[in-house]
């Protein structure tokens, strides 16, 4: 189709390819025309070729300056994002950015006011939100049908730890991995969080203790709406991803379970057997990244609020930040102690 919205994209690692991957596959209102990377080698350049994308670079400041890119989508390292979120808004170009923005809080205040000042949009990269189970349930909590919210559940385990290289760097479970679940939970909830408590333990590989962080963790929550949430994470479950969320409300419940690599089930006298859950992320919610992409699309071509703003990409570092002072310093904290 003409009038395509055109799209530079920041990072060709593997999310980076993912999205880029997606958009010329499955985003027909959309076209990635150019792919940045600091690393750009022959096989990144490979891969560009043959999705179909014309140009690339080594230097992200060929995108910003380029009037051909309408809107970028940011996949490159944490520390770059709100930078890069900066110099687009600067630029004029809408944007599109993986979780987290930033994990210190003035310097997202300080990609947030520029995005207002620029007048562009700015979707947050949570594609849990996009998921159609997750979805199901917020909607019905939503709905009101349920009536008031009383009990929040999220359940969020990986199948194997990440190696220790990125636990160095990373900023720790609750930034790198439960970031997702405090956003979660704000979503199925539709109230902010005003409290938090946590327990956490080294159980399954000594090492994170060398980082000061933990492997297995729990997070309790109070919402503004008088809701409380209860979040459990650990970094490996053998059995596979672990995704579960449920909220109890006033009239009842409504929960989802895990997506598995077969629905068939073998019954026999022995009991009865299912396959266990997809592997990973991107078993688990490549849909879902096609359904963010496409939103971030239509939100620009039809001029609309996007799904998730910068304030749900704020909230979460907020949460992760108020985790991690419970944990360290043995009592609740409310989020009124965060900087927000």
């Amino acid at each position: 189709m003409a009038n395509k919205l055109r799209i530079g994209l920041l990072g060709a690692g593997r999310i980076g390819q993912l999205h880029g991957t997606n958009i010329q596959n499955f985003v027909p209102t959309a076209e990635v025309v150019v792919v940045a990377d600091p690393f750009m080698n022959e096989k990144t350049e490979a891969w560009a070729a043959s999705i179909g994308i014309p140009a690339t670079t080594k230097d992200p400041e060929e995108v910003f300056a380029n009037p051909d890119v309408d809107a970028v989508f940011i996949c490159s390292s944490t520390d770059t994002h709100a930078d890069f979120i900066i110099k687009a808004a600067q630029a004029g170009k809408h944007i599109f950015c993986e979780k987290p923005i930033h994990t210190d809080i003035s310097k997202i205040k300080e990609a947030l006011a520029a995005v207002e000042a620029a007048k562009v949009k700015l979707q947050v990269g949570f594609v849990r939100r996009f998921d159609k189970n997750h979805k199901a349930v917020r909607d019905t909590v939503a709905s009101g049908k349920l009536g008031a919210p009383y009990v929040v559940k999220v359940t969020s385990r990986d199948p194997a730890g990440p190696p220790m290289s990125y636990v160095a760097v990373s900023g720790g479970i609750f930034t790198d991995m439960m970031i997702h679940d405090f956003d979660m939970v704000r979503y199925l909830s539709g109230s902010d969080v005003v409290e938090v408590s946590t327990v956490g333990a080294v159980l399954t590989d000594p090492g994170y203790a060398e980082y000061d962080d933990v492997d297995t963790a729990i997070v309790t929550l109070k919402f503004a709406n008088g809701a409380i949430g209860v979040i459990d994470n650990c970094r490996t479950a053998p059995y596979g991803y672990d995704q579960r969320v449920e909220v109890h409300c006033e009239k009842g419940a409504v929960q989802d379970n895990n997506a598995l690599e077969n629905v068939a089930f073998i019954s026999t006298a022995d009991g009865v057997e299912s396959a266990k859950p997809t592997y990973f992320f991107l078993e688990r919610y490549n849909d879902a990244f096609v359904a963010e992409e496409i939103a971030f699309v239509d939100a620009i071509n039809n001029d609309t609020e996007v799904p998730v703003n910068g304030i749900d990409g704020l909230e979460p570092v907020r949460i992760a930040i108020a985790a991690k002072k419970s944990l360290k310093e043995g009592r609740p904290v409310k989020l009124s102690e965060i900087e927000g």
